[in-house]
């Protein structure tokens, strides 16, 4: 069976990551003969939105793996214990966390960077050349983890991808429902809810991102 590890960042879409996307995936994962574990850094997330208001809630401080565990039902471990030996590939939910949590784009995208622990894992499936998947915002770490001119996808948002490609990415315009495969660096990127306006959309472009990583894996 094969093993794929999943990177959370926080639980809700707006501080943390975004809990459609990251339910759909596991989903697919299993849907698909394969098994995986859930991550997550155990750093403070960058702040805390209230859902139902969308205002920033002052004096309040999550923890994102704390957080993440919501997602996992519990089963979720510090990032700092993931191995990349001991899976077969890596995929990256979206969320604003992916952009505020485990990098910095949404706070200074002309000058970001990825948490050096994130970097550190994330580099680590790559230089090993094993399958990755990232999806949403989250392909904005991309030009961070790989070399330059590696290929993914963030929608059709123009001035977001205008950003990303000043780090090195060679950015393909993409559907919801479709998927970006660089296959020399075995990455697999798709829209999700930069694009999606419903649970079917997301899932769409959502499932076929897993189907590839894992026909990616040798």
């Amino acid at each position: 069976m094969k093993k794929v590890a999943v990177i959370l960042s926080g639980c809700g879409v707006y501080d943390g990551s975004e809990i459609h996307e990251a339910v759909l995936t596991l989903l697919a994962i299993e849907q698909n003969g394969a098994s995986y574990r859930c991550f997550a850094p155990n750093i403070a997330q960058h702040h805390v939105i209230n859902h139902l208001t969308g205002e920033v809630s002052e004096n309040e401080t999550r923890n994102v793996l704390v957080e993440s565990a919501r997602i996992a039902r519990g089963d979720v471990e510090d990032l700092c214990e993931l191995r990349e030996q001991d899976f077969d590939a890596l995929i990256v939910p979206g969320g604003f966390g992916a952009a505020k949590n485990l990098c910095n784009f949404a706070l200074d995208a002309e000058n970001y960077k990825v948490n050096e622990q994130v970097l550190t894992t994330c580099q680590a499936f790559a230089k090993a050349d094993k399958p990755a998947g990232y999806m949403c915002i989250a392909p904005t770490m991309l030009p961070l983890i790989y070399p330059k001119g590696v290929q993914g996808t963030i929608g059709t948002d123009s001035d977001t991808a205008a950003l990303i490609e000043a780090k090195g990415l060679v950015h393909n315009n993409c559907s919801v429902e479709g998927v970006v495969i660089d296959q020399a660096h075995k990455l697999v990127s798709t829209p999700a809810y930069m694009l999606a306006t419903s649970l079917t959309e997301a899932s769409s472009g959502i499932n076929k991102l897993v189907k590839n990583v894992l026909a990616l894996v040798e």
